[in-house]
């Protein structure tokens, strides 16, 4: 079973998977996928360099995560190019990561399921849910950004109900660290109890 994750800045994926992690849950998370694809002489990074030019690089020739956002943030061309050569590359590495996952159940950790219309990728949707103003203040704290760098963040993203409706299982995260482990133990629980019957 393939277990979507996703939910907005700051909702607390990273905290949900670490703890599904604890209980020997393998967990691919698209993010990392998405700087491997771009390493250094790799076939993403020749072809991003070609499309982009040398300009998104950093002292040591790799490509500059932040300079890459801000030339595709405000160019709808060139977040689609970017995105076209990107993303079949991360998919085929997501393909073999979960062909190698060992556990009973595996969790692939995407920031954008809604977006990307994907939600046929996965058996399972799990959305980590918060409200905005907790979003805002953990990612801003988390990352040191100003709010309103988060606020625009998030108006690129899909809303809370359009996340909500995508969802088969809802994971709050409002409260405490210790009430985020005991709810993704139960999700666990549960999970198994699904993969024992398939």
């Amino acid at each position: 079973m393939i277990v979507g994750l996703t939910g907005g800045i700051g909702s607390g994926k990273s905290a949900a998977a670490n703890h599904f992690i604890s209980h020997g849950i393998t967990v691919i998370d698209v993010d990392d996928l998405a700087k491997e694809v771009l390493q250094v002489n790799t076939h993403g990074y020749k072809e991003v360099i070609h499309n982009f030019g040398s300009s998104i690089l950093d002292q040591s020739n790799s490509i500059d995560r932040s300079k890459l956002r801000i030339e595709v943030f405000n160019n709808p061309d060139k977040k689609k190019l970017l995105e076209s050569i990107i993303h079949p590359l991360i998919r085929e590495l997501m393909v073999s990561r979960i062909m190698l996952s060992q556990s009973i159940y595996t969790i692939v950790m995407v920031p954008l399921i809604y977006e990307s219309q994907s939600m046929k990728s996965y058996d399972r949707i799990l959305v980590v849910d918060c409200d905005e103003s907790t979003q805002i203040e953990r990612a801003s704290l988390r990352d040191s950004n100003p709010k309103e760098l988060i606020q625009k963040i998030m108006s690129t993203q899909c809303s809370r109900e359009e996340r909500l409706s995508i969802a088969n299982d809802i994971l709050p995260n409002t409260g405490s660290l210790a009430s985020l482990e005991s709810k993704v133990k139960e999700l666990h629980t549960f999970y198994l109890g699904i993969c024992a019957n398939d």
